[in-house]
């Protein structure tokens, strides 16, 4: 067939060019054709001239434009080198179309005939450590329209309503009462370009049913997950918010955004070639959407109520401007409770405070007062430099790089070490800070984790304040010593207190105790670093010097006791810096830190107490501390230690507190906002007159001394 081919096409060229045949044209060879091939030129070769066709005039090649016979064979050349360039475009547009950009071209051609519908993963779900959901996802409706189709509907320029049409007026007054919005605005959102856009979002589900009830041409509806808070407020600063897409903005919400995300899954649906409507009978591909992991915390839900209460109460009670409470178990880490109030509502994020939002105890660090001299107590206890028979005699004025302090209420004279503790004495806390030295001070400040986050890994966590001992001025020794001109955060606290209660050893406080993947188990969190920063007989000691605090006859903290167990902490009171950091303005941070039982420490409990105007940490925060920690001890059945109290009174005790607690939380609740807003008025007013008469450097003399029982 070949060379049939090949002879009818040389003929051709013959009858219409008169040009000799090119070799490679010519008839092949009759080794290399078949028999009726060669009958076939021997007929050609023998027709008579008369017998054939006259060639047309029209045909006739003109003399001019005649080629010499050996020129055919350079236009066959040129023919077969034009075909064979055409043929390499070819096969190179081939090759790239069919192997390079293979997968552009099919995503392009899937683009015009199907349509790929996302499927939204559910995000994972937040619970508690015994399993009470605090957050999760459920479906909402979000309302969207194609705008064309009301152009369509007046093309005529007129409204056929028997026909089922509508205008974008008609739509958006049947809208404005269900979606609540105002009319011109849904006409405006109506009005606007293109073939999509959305009408309002996260709506409930309810809700979205009450629209397509109205079954309004041009309104479509589609599910998207919508966060949901089934404790309300509760623990709502530790959680966080999301967007309204559904990622996680801050809080833990945040932090584990990808674990809680999960994978989005799609539906993919071919379509007619209008690109107008979905071939039901085709085949649909689908990739199911993985839903996220559920993180467990270590929160425990009811002690997390029971702390948030007492911190309304105790910001309402004291009048002040804010109020934390964290609660650490004290041989894991774990934190079990953290709280702050003023709270807000996770659901309604655009109507809140982003200041309201924060997680206080995580992200504010304020000075400490006369809580650290535990902590210095408890360094000079480990090198040596004192003990359980160390007298000193206190002076009524210590000066140090001319600064003169004044030990404010007689805790002066021959002080047993106890003491030094127990009625919060300034100068004799600086006498054992001036034996230890500045690079000592440094030195264990930060092995205890002074000037570095604690690890928890939460957002925005705050490392404090430590300056290099080297950046000391004459007078840092003394004030750092007792807890000023320094900064720490409420979790950095309730850590440091966490060492001496687990008998010197630190465990980096953690809020995630695991994860629950698609198989239902519990994968647990990683291990907490440890490592030991005391000895247990300096930690043990310092705990119990720390007991006098609270049933000591010259005790700051006494307002910290708890019915039936031996409670160990410290009171601290420190005036706020200025925004500027030069000087100190008139307002407060009150602190009350401990621990129970003190022989076995299971619980550590840290409550600060923001410019409250009964100004000391042994007012304002130390009965908060004992509430919580008389709450959290009966809700984990720790036998009672006093010997004169009874096991079961103990816990009716308890259980009478807990009851007469949540009834006072509630009816305080509702005037707690508007106590804040008059107290915020109040404290502008009165901080403006301190600006304008006050000196810019206030002494930081330790106002712990106004701790005592003399002061309250």
């Amino acid at each position: 067939m070949r060379a049939v081919l090949v002879q009818v096409f040389a003929i051709a060229l013959a009858l219409l060019g008169r040009v000799s045949r090119p070799s490679w044209l010519r008839a092949p060879s009759r080794s290399a054709t078949t028999r009726a091939d060669g009958r076939l030129a021997r007929l050609v070769a023998r027709w008579p001239a008369r017998l054939r066709p006259a060639r047309p005039v029209w045909l006739a090649t003109p003399d001019r434009w005649r080629l010499p016979v050996g020129t055919a064979r350079r236009r066959s050349a040129l023919l077969m080198a034009a075909y064979l360039v055409v043929l390499t475009v070819l096969a190179g547009r081939l090759v790239q179309v069919q192997a390079v950009n293979a997968q552009t071209y099919a995503e392009r051609g899937d683009s015009q005939s199907m349509r790929a519908i996302d499927l939204p993963a559910q995000r994972g779900r937040i619970i508690d450590r015994n399993g009470a959901v605090l957050t999760t996802t459920v479906d909402a409706a979000a309302i969207y329209t194609d705008p064309t189709t009301y152009d369509r509907f007046a093309d005529d320029g007129k409204i056929d309503r028997d026909a089922g049409e509508v205008s974008r007026r008609d739509v958006a007054i049947a809208l404005a009462p269900v979606l609540g919005r105002s009319v011109d605005d849904l006409v405006d959102v109506l009005s606007s370009e293109g073939r999509f856009t959305y009408l309002a979002r996260q709506l409930k589900w309810d809700v979205g049913e009450e629209v397509m009830a109205l079954d309004l041409p041009g309104i479509h509806r589609v599910v998207e997950p919508s966060r949901r808070y089934p404790g309300g407020t509760l623990a709502s600063s530790l959680i966080g918010i999301t967007d309204i897409d559904g990622v996680g903005l801050e809080g833990l919400e945040a932090l584990a955004n990808d674990e809680l995300t999960g994978e989005p899954g799609q539906l993919r649906v071919e379509r007619a070639a209008s690109g107008n409507m979905d071939i039901a009978s085709a085949d649909r591909e689908l990739e199911p959407s993985v839903p996220g992991t559920d993180m467990v915390l270590t929160i425990d839900r009811d002690l997390q109520a029971q702390a948030e209460a007492a911190a309304t109460d105790a910001m309402v009670d004291n009048r002040a401007d804010g109020a934390s409470v964290l609660v650490m178990d004290a041989t894991t880490g774990e934190i079990l409770a953290a709280a702050s109030v003023p709270g807000v509502d996770p659901s309604n994020r655009n109507g809140t405070d982003r200041d309201d939002r924060r997680a206080r105890y995580f992200t504010d660090a304020f000075e400490p007062g006369s809580v650290q001299k535990a902590v210095t107590i408890a360094a000079a206890w480990e090198e040596g430099l004192i003990d359980g028979d160390t007298v000193m005699e206190v002076p009524p004025t210590w000066t140090v790089g001319g600064r003169t302090w004044t030990e404010p209420f007689g805790a002066t004279g021959e002080l047993h070490v106890s003491e030094v503790i127990e009625r919060s004495s300034n100068i004799g806390t600086m006498m054992i800070a001036d034996e230890l030295g500045e690079e000592k001070l440094d030195e264990w400040l930060r092995r205890f984790g002074y000037g570095q986050p604690t690890g928890v890994g939460f957002p925005g966590e705050s490392a404090g304040l430590l300056l290099p001992h080297e950046q000391w001025s004459g007078t840092s020794l003394p004030t750092i010593a007792i807890g000023h001109g320094v900064a720490v955060s409420l979790v950095q606290l309730a850590s440091f207190y966490q060492t001496l209660a687990n008998d010197g050893v630190a465990i980096q406080p953690s809020i995630l105790r695991g994860t629950v993947g698609q198989d239902g188990r519990l994968e647990p969190a990683a291990t907490p670093d440890s490592r030991s920063v005391v000895s247990a007989d300096t930690a043990r000691s310092v705990r119990t010097l720390m007991q006098g605090v609270v049933d000591g006859e010259h005790g700051t903290g006494k307002n910290a006791a708890v019915v039936g167990y031996d409670v160990a902490g410290k009171t601290g009171t420190a005036d706020k810096p200025r925004a500027d950091g030069r000087g100190y303005t008139n307002q407060t941070t009150a602190v009350f830190v401990g621990m129970a039982p003190v022989d076995e420490p299971e619980l550590v409990v840290a409550v600060m107490v923001d410019e409250p105007e009964t100004i000391y940490g042994g007012t304002a925060a130390a009965p908060t501390f004992s509430r919580v920690m008389g709450q959290a001890l009966a809700d984990r059945d720790v036998v009672p230690g006093t010997p004169q109290q009874g096991i079961d009174d103990a816990l009716a005790g308890a259980r009478e507190r807990e009851a007469a607690s949540v009834a006072a939380s509630r009816s305080r609740a509702a005037r707690a906002a508007e106590a804040a807003r008059e107290r915020t008025a109040e404290r502008r007013a009165r901080r403006s007159a301190d600006d304008a008469t006050k000196p810019a450097d206030r002494d930081a003399t330790a106002t712990d001394g106004g701790e005592s029982d003399e002061s309250t």
